[in-house]
Formats: structure tokens, C-alpha cells, sequence
């Protein structure tokens, strides 16, 4: 007996359709749990900030949220220069950053400045821009024209800055009087600044004063500045070399005997 021919089946142009719901289904299942994780994130983040607030005090806990204040372009100002902390030598007995609390240097200090800043002009190549020595007054320290003061000024030179700030910061680590002390040879000076060469010379040691004062841990009560004008040479005026060492400023540390011997 033949068997019954199954009729023909008509293809389904629709079957797109569930593919594209499932597909439709699995996108809204992902943003949905995306939304879901962005909420918890943002309340997390809510809860640390809210708990950092609390513990620096800047609000108590259910306080709304500070407002921030906006800077106005008025209140900015410029911050000042702050000059660096001086550096202190090896073995000072520097112990404060005031002068109450520095040490009183006597020989052996003096040597050991003498020495640093002796090691610093060789590396800078200066050696003939200062001269130094010890007297029984204390540490003379000469500071030559030619190195700080062009002819006939008494303004300190700007490249002469950063000798004069090493030798400064080796001489102030104490508690010694300072005196500064101009010089000049003996030939006259008549300008409408300076009409005769004791002007001249206590003009560079009064700014050379003003200068350590200004930036330095310096006692007024005990550094003065004096001009000496042509009248206390150091080597003979009548060559150009003496005259060369004549002109000079002279910053004196004074040791205890030196001290007791000056007004």
C-alpha cells in the first residue's frame, strides 16, 4: 500500500523575529545592569566622601554638602621671594636660628672660616678678589674693588653676589661683632655722589652693612659700618698694585680681645 504524501511546507519569512527579541532582550539586560553598577558606584563614591568630610571636620554628618568659594582674580597676589636657610659649616656650634643662640667663635673658628672660604675662591677661580687674615682684632676678611665695586660706585656688583653671600653665611654662623670697614688709596675722588674719598668708602661699607642686615642673621646691636677714606693703607700707593689693595672693604670678626679693644 503506497504511503501518504505529507503535503509541502510553506517557508516562514518570520523566524527573524525571535532572533531579533532575544537579541532586543540580551541588549536591555546589559544597560540595565550597567545602570544598576553605575548607581551603586556613585552612592559608594557619596559615602567615601561623606566620611572623609566627617573626619577632617569640614562638615557633621547630615549637614549639606559645603560650598566651594571660587578665588576671585583680586585676591591673588604675588608671593613674596623667601631667602633659602643658611647652611651651617661642619663643627658650628650654631645651635639656634637667632643670634642669642650662636656660639662665640674664637682662633680655631677663624681658621676653620678662613680655610672654607680660602677652598671656595681656589674652586671659583677668585683668589684675587679677597684677601683674608687673622689679627689679634679677629678675622679680617678684605673684599677688593675690583671683585665688588666698579670705579668710583659704591654699589655692590651683582655678579659679586653669590662670593659675598658665602662669605657672609661662614661669618654670621656666630655671635662676634662685625665691623665693615671702607678704604680707598689716596687718590681723589670729586664727584656730586661722593665729593671726597671718605664718602666714597663709607658708602660701600654702609651698603655692604645694609646688605647683611637685609639677608642675614645679623644683630644690629652688634655691626657697624665706618669709612676710612685713603687713611689706612695696606700696602704703598704709589704703584698701581698697592693702590688696587688699598680699595678694598674690610669685614672684621671681631674676637674677645679685638672686642674689648674697640669703641
Amino acid at each position: 500500500m503506497a504511503l501518504k504524501k505529507e503535503p509541502e511546507k510553506h517557508a516562514n519569512h518570520e523566524r527573524w523575529l525571535v532572533s531579533y527579541a532575544d537579541f532586543i532582550t540580551l541588549l536591555f539586560a546589559v544597560f540595565t545592569t550597567l545602570y544598576a553598577m553605575s548607581q551603586t558606584d556613585k552612592k559608594k563614591v557619596e559615602e567615601i566622601m561623606q566620611s572623609l568630610q566627617q573626619s577632617f571636620g569640614m562638615v557633621t554628618a547630615g549637614a549639606p554638602s559645603p560650598k566651594i568659594n571660587v578665588i576671585q582674580s583680586k585676591q591673588i597676589a604675588v608671593v613674596p621671594t623667601i631667602k633659602p636657610e643658611i647652611s651651617v659649616l661642619p663643627g658650628s656650634t650654631r645651635t639656634a636660628a637667632t643670634g642669642k643662640g650662636k656660639g662665640h667663635a674664637e682662633e680655631k673658628d677663624f681658621r676653620q672660616i678662613k680655610s672654607s672660604i680660602e677652598a671656595y675662591l681656589i674652586k671659583q677661580g677668585a683668589q684675587g678678589k679677597v684677601a683674608l687674615g687673622i689679627t689679634r682684632r679677629g678675622l679680617v676678611v678684605s673684599l677688593k674693588e675690583a671683585g665688588f665695586f666698579d670705579s668710583g660706585s659704591a654699589q655692590i656688583k651683582q655678579s659679586a653676589y653669590d662670593l659675598l653671600n658665602t662669605i657672609a653665611e661662614a661669618m654670621t654662623q656666630y655671635n662676634n661683632p662685625l665691623r665693615v670697614e671702607g678704604h680707598t688709596d689716596n687718590i681723589p675722588i670729586s664727584t656730586s655722589q661722593f665729593p671726597s674719598n671718605w664718602e666714597l668708602s663709607a658708602a660701600r661699607a654702609t651698603n655692604v652693612l645694609k646688605y647683611l642686615l637685609k639677608y642675614y642673621d645679623t644683630e644690629p646691636e652688634k655691626i657697624s659700618a665706618t669709612g676710612y677714606g685713603e687713611f689706612r693703607p695696606v700696602a704703598d700707593n704709589a704703584t698701581a698694585e698697592g693702590r688696587s689693595q688699598n680699595r678694598r672693604v674690610d669685614l672684621v670678626m671681631l674676637s674677645g680681645e679685638g672686642e674689648h679693644g674697640e669703641p
